[in-house]
This record gives C-alpha cells, sequence and structure tokens, in this order.
C-alpha cells in the first residue's frame, strides 16, 4: 500500500508560478508510475502528467509547455512546477500512484488562479 500526501497549493495570480509536491509512504522508484490529476468545480477528474520508472513522461495538451512533472527519489516525492498559470488551471490537484497494478490517491492540495 502507498500513502500519499500532497502539499503547496494556494492562491497564485494569472501569469504566476506554483509548485506542487507529493511525498509518497515507499521508495518511489519501485513504483511504475506516478501522476498528478486535477479536478475544476463541475468537472470529472482529469489527468495532467505522468511520469514512469525510467523518466519517461506525458503530459495534457492543456498543459504541455507550461508544467513539469519530476521525481526526486532522495526524497520520495514527485513534484509538479506550474509555470504560466491560468484562471483555468483552477482545480482540486491530485496526486497517483500506479503500484503493482493498484491505484492509489492523495487527498489533494487546492489550486486557485485568480486575480
Amino acid at each position: 500500500q502507498v500513502q500519499l500526501v500532497e502539499s503547496g497549493g494556494g492562491l497564485v495570480h494569472p501569469g504566476g508560478s506554483l509548485g506542487l509536491s507529493c511525498a509518497a509512504s515507499k521508495n518511489i522508484s519501485s513504483i511504475y508510475a506516478l501522476g498528478w490529476y486535477r479536478q475544476a468545480p463541475g468537472k470529472q477528474r482529469e489527468l495532467v502528467a505522468t511520469i514512469r520508472t525510467g523518466g519517461r513522461t506525458h503530459y495534457a495538451d492543456s498543459v504541455k509547455d507550461r508544467f513539469t512533472i519530476s521525481r526526486d527519489a532522495s526524497k520520495n516525492t514527485v513534484n509538479l512546477q506550474m509555470n504560466s498559470l491560468k484562471p483555468e488551471d483552477t482545480a482540486v490537484y491530485y496526486c497517483e500512484a500506479d503500484d503493482d497494478g493498484m491505484d492509489y490517491w492523495g487527498k489533494g492540495t487546492l489550486v486557485t488562479v485568480s486575480s
């Protein structure tokens, strides 16, 4: 089993930057894939970015060239650097781990992009 705890959400102005971090309860080097998803009010949860063992990444078209996902094995964290934020990026951001065919989720952290 994997416990995930997100941190780093908050309020940011349009065009600003914010970094999210997700701490995992086990060695992330053994986890097949880690990802960030988000859910805006009234909308379904959607994929933001994923990173697999070996470092392969995948991004939603809406965040390409603005967001960067990374893993820090020394801290057992997966991070999401978000730049050039837009109001439509406002959502609760969730960390996800795909480990041995099981999906694990954090409780989420709220990101609000507003002037």
